[in-house]
């Protein structure tokens, strides 16, 4: 399966890197240097607890721009990545929001990157920045054409902090068939926000029923992780990384710990 071939590793653990505001965007604080040398701590720091990959991604940018971001995003979003990838060796990938799949494409083909989060990539939904349309098509057929088909897409399906009530009568299931369908590497699952668990039922029925890998993207934590690994191929964990379990705060490192040797004991 790709993802084995890509992580190297049974059931890998991703640490979501939340890169510092970016420029341009309101709370960006005006050292550039500062926000790569961050980056490449908290790379450092999950590299040295035994974490098998990451994933940068640009959540401090908020308000989100819908779909297109500027070159101010994509090219330092690009140096931060080649920086990491460079200087660790495990698999690294890229989320930029919202749902910015092209320019994440894009960063990752020039920053040597293995694998984007891509939001939006079937069906549509409501999210924050309004009505997301999906871009599978364009997007495949934009990957194609830089030469970039090596950089995996891991599409989340039913995406946490949106409505799916236009998508009602599309279960979760035929939404993780047709993102296999329509090419996807593997499928993302998550809770209703950030820091919130996937339903375990779902996540059950999901894996039986597609044969690419089925990744967790939410409310992983030290006490719900068992729940998942006998049937989830992958776990993203951002938010219990961090002190207090808040997305914004430091790297917690004795629960990054914590984490890794339960892993360890599951994998036993």
């Amino acid at each position: 399966m790709k993802e084995i071939q890509l992580f190297g590793v049974h059931k890998p653990i991703i640490g979501m890197i939340h890169a510092e505001a970016l420029p341009g965007t309101p709370d960006y604080g005006g050292d550039v240097k500062s926000i790569i040398s961050k980056a490449k701590k908290e790379a450092e720091i999950y590299k040295e607890c035994g974490i098998d990959a990451v994933i940068l991604e640009n959540m401090h940018d908020v308000p989100y721009l819908k779909r297109k971001v500027g070159p101010e995003i994509i090219s330092l979003m690009s140096i931060i990545g080649y920086e990491i990838k460079n200087s660790f060796s495990f698999p690294c990938g890229i989320q930029i929001l919202a749902g910015a799949n092209n320019a994440a494409i894009s960063a990752a083909h020039s920053a040597g990157l293995d694998f984007i989060r891509a939001e939006g990539f079937v069906y549509a939904h409501v999210a924050d920045e309004g009505i997301i349309e999906s871009d599978a098509g364009e997007l495949l057929r934009y990957r194609k054409t830089i030469g970039a088909e090596n950089v995996l897409i891991f599409a989340d399906v039913k995406k946490k902090h949106s409505s799916h009530s236009i998508t009602s009568d599309v279960d979760i299931v035929e939404t993780a068939h047709t993102a296999e369908f329509f090419k996807s590497d593997g499928v993302v699952l998550t809770g209703i926000s950030t820091g919130k668990e996937a339903d375990v039922n779902e996540v059950k029925k999901v894996k039986d029923n597609v044969s690419i890998p089925v990744l967790i993207g939410s409310g992983l934590t030290v006490d719900n992780v068992e729940n998942y690994f006998s049937f989830a191929d992958g776990f993203v964990v951002g938010s219990h990384f961090k002190k207090d379990g808040f997305w914004k705060n430091e790297i917690d490192v004795k629960k990054v710990q914590k984490f890794m040797s339960k892993i360890n004991e599951l994998k036993k």
